[in-house]
């Protein structure tokens, strides 16, 4: 995994972003930061703790389309694709493709 992400300024200063609590806010960033190359996090709950956040702000990023939950527990940032983009040589194929395959990216490069 990354010890670097990048934001994208369209999705973090969109109203639906910015009019969710500053708690879940929060979350996002976290949850961003240690997703793998893909964008999928296999722990929400664990970051959840580490970082003090509620279970309300969880299911605010889920209700507010920010994340894609899964019934295995993994979430993928809906928007990965539009905030980072790897080089091919430092890629890392996800481990959870189960998850992945349930997916499509759409043209604006949002899952």
């Amino acid at each position: 995994m990354a010890t670097k992400r990048m934001f994208s300024k369209q999705i973090v200063d969109s109203d639906a972003f910015l009019d969710m609590p500053v708690s879940s806010q929060l979350l996002y960033f976290h949850l961003v930061m240690r997703a793998d190359d893909e964008g999928f996090v296999g722990n929400p709950k664990k970051i959840m703790r580490m970082v003090g956040s509620g279970e309300d702000d969880y299911k605010v990023l889920i209700a507010k389309r920010f994340l894609i939950a899964f019934e295995s527990g993994v979430v993928v940032i809906k928007h990965w694709l539009i905030h980072n983009t790897i080089r091919m040589d430092r890629f890392n194929s996800t481990s959870y493709q189960e998850e992945k395959k349930l997916l499509s990216v759409k043209e604006n490069k949002a899952y």
